[in-house]
């Protein structure tokens, strides 16, 4: 097998993560762009019932809109534009700077288009400024709220794959597997506790900030080379990477936690071989990784899962919202797992 060169622990006892901080939304991201069209075409609507009264209420939405929609659009631009900047700031500085970002654009706009429109009834200033105040500040609350929300995923994950990881037939069947190979094979066995070693280095380290895809592919490989030891020809591992996209950023312990259910319950209730497919698909500014394993109706083992598909596709939806799906479905005799996620390469 290819050698991986080994980083050692991080001495003395690991540091408890450290509490998640709040950050800007990222404006390039579809699903915020989405999610922030809908706030403010709500908001006009609350506005027009707030103006008029039913007979004109669409005349109201509509001078409102007009205001308003021309405004988020060109905001959304500017600020997906201004993405990495804003978020090398403090996250009130963040805030700080988008409220005077869309004073500024808000006033521009209200200027201009009642400048060239022949409002029957203009929307004044001062109303339109405190409604791109209330909507800006009712959208960053959101986003705060919503991350906030999802952020208890993170540790969840970390635990999942810790209380996987110290199952007792994992670890005392590796640990035999060592033993049984320290007078034959001793750099295998030395390279089987680094393997070891480096699998809960990981799980103990701070998971909240995103990993090339090459780091999660070198963690899978040395947990399968673990489970090669221990499960022998029963365990066959087709490896499908060519062109991958070695450094778009993904979530930490996303691909290792579904291999592990894949060798948990499609390979090890086998009494032959059994083939895990692990492939990474390139797909212009998308890219997928799909796992293929063999498929027992009968088996008793789904909860664990279940729960490790959930607590994925969560953190897929904090990190890339919309951009990033998940799907499991039965084929045949192949429980197939498809992960989507969009190209990226550098963590704002």
């Amino acid at each position: 097998m290819t050698s991986i060169k080994h980083r050692s622990p991080d001495p003395g006892h690991p540091a408890a993560p450290k509490p998640a901080t709040a950050r800007l939304p990222d404006f390039c991201n579809l699903g915020i762009m989405l999610r922030l069209l809908v706030i403010v075409n709500l908001l006009c609507i609350a506005a027009a019932v707030v103006r008029a009264d039913v007979r004109d209420l669409w005349q109201q939405f509509l001078y409102i809109s007009a205001v308003a929609q021309p405004a988020i659009i060109f905001s959304l631009l500017v600020m997906c534009a201004c993405r990495r900047p804003l978020a090398k700031l403090a996250y009130w500085q963040g805030i700080t700077s988008l409220a005077l970002l869309e004073a500024i654009i808000g006033f521009l706009f209200w200027w201009w288009l009642h400048t060239i429109t022949p409002f029957a009834e203009p929307v004044s200033l001062w109303q339109y400024g405190f409604f791109v105040a209330f909507a800006t500040g009712f959208a960053l609350f959101y986003f705060d709220l919503r991350s906030r929300a999802l952020s208890p995923a993170l540790t969840e994950a970390r635990l999942q794959a810790l209380q996987a990881r110290i199952r007792p037939h994992f670890l005392f069947n590796s640990i035999n597997a060592v033993l049984s190979l320290i007078r034959s094979e001793p750099k295998r066995a030395e390279r089987m506790l680094e393997d070891m070693s480096e699998l809960f280095r990981v799980l103990m380290a701070d998971n909240r900030k995103l990993t090339p895809l090459a780091d999660e592919i070198t963690l899978c490989k040395r947990y399968l080379e673990i489970e090669e030891i221990r499960l022998g020809e029963r365990l066959l591992v087709d490896w499908k990477i060519a062109g991958m996209p070695a450094d778009a950023l993904v979530p930490p312990l996303i691909l290792q936690p579904l291999v592990e259910n894949a060798v948990y319950h499609g390979i090890e209730p086998l009494h032959l071989p059994g083939t895990l497919i692990i492939e990474v698909l390139p797909r212009g500014k998308q890219f997928s990784i799909r796992l293929t394993n063999p498929f027992h109706a009968d088996s008793t083992h789904v909860s664990g899962n279940r729960m490790a598909i959930a607590n994925i596709k969560e953190r897929l939806q904090l990190h890339f919202d919309a951009e990033a799906s998940l799907n499991a479905e039965v084929k045949g005799e192949s429980y197939v797992v498809t992960i989507t996620l969009p190209v990226r390469t550098q963590d704002l």
